[in-house]
């Protein structure tokens, strides 16, 4: 398949009740970023029930929409389409100049970067990671862009990709101490020794379209919700690495948010009165999409 014009987007969220809600409140991450070359030529969210949704921005940049639901419900779907134009990187240099390092150290009392080089509640420095990077000898050598390169592949070759295994709040310790994981384990782990380092990194949800195995166009198993994460690199700007699948960041992923890890840029997040239990079903679909 030809790099396509666009992607189309539609992200299904199913919440079903044991009881009735009385009423809600949620905030919701759904809508792709305008930026870094990428372009959200269209978004809608819709709601069952119908209900008023009101956009902010985030301290990240991202765009959040405020539901207010305020009539009793024992279900609720939140249906969000989008067409994004995807970015398209620009071959990345072979390295970073010779004093990079020196750069790198020079940002970690920058205000606007706070956030990116700090540990976070689920990137926290712990006696795991400190084992595991000593066990396979991940370290900071040589040039910066090979280095956070090589621990990519670390993380690749190290954990098990396994659905299930853990929530996409699970601490960073989690992979580390199982060996399984999720894409959200992946970029935490990730983000966790890269900010250990110094280098100033975030959290990236998004999606991934992937062809299915015979070629044809559709949504693959992987085709779904995705996490990466981008590090900043002197002369290089932010560069996004997906250590689930050993690859840089391409056209193929779509982003969504950043943040400092997930719990920034939860798709959906809230507080409901009544309800009982409650149960929640996410589909995604991606489909190229050509004008015309």
């Amino acid at each position: 398949m030809s790099d396509p014009a666009s992607f189309a987007i539609e992200h299904i969220t199913r919440y079903s009740y044991s009881s009735p809600v009385i009423g809600c409140v949620m905030s919701l991450c759904l809508k792709p970023r305008d930026d870094a070359g990428q372009r959200v030529l269209e978004f809608e969210i819709e709601t069952d029930p119908p209900a008023p949704v009101n956009e902010e921005r985030d301290s990240f940049g991202n765009t959040k929409h405020v539901l207010n639901v305020h009539r009793e419900h024992r279900s609720l779907t939140i249906t969000a389409r989008s067409t994004v134009a995807p970015a398209l990187p620009a071959p990345l240099q072979a390295s970073c100049r010779a004093d990079a390092w020196d750069e790198i150290r020079q940002w970690q009392n920058a205000f606007e970067l706070w956030d990116f080089i700090r540990p976070s509640a689920l990137t926290e420095p712990s006696r795991a990671l400190a084992a595991i990077t000593a066990r396979l000898g991940i370290e900071p050598a040589g040039d910066p862009l090979h280095a956070v390169q090589r621990l990519s592949n670390v993380l690749y070759r190290s954990f098990d990709y396994v659905p299930g295994s853990t929530s996409a709040v699970s601490p960073v310790d989690h992979i580390l101490e199982t060996g399984r994981g999720v894409c959200q384990d992946y970029a935490h782990a990730m983000i966790a020794i890269a900010r250990s380092w110094g280098v100033p990194t975030r959290y990236v949800s998004g999606y991934l379209y992937v062809a299915d195995a015979d070629g044809a166009d559709g949504p693959a198993p992987q085709s779904a919700s995705h996490a990466w994460v981008e590090c900043l690199l002197a002369d290089l700007g932010w560069v996004g690495f997906d250590a689930t699948n050993d690859s840089l960041a391409g056209p193929e992923h779509l982003r969504l948010a950043v943040g400092r890890d997930y719990r920034d840029v939860a798709p959906t997040s809230g507080i409901f009165r009544g309800g009982g239990q409650s149960q929640i079903a996410v589909e995604v679909r991606i489909r190229p999409h050509q004008p015309g």
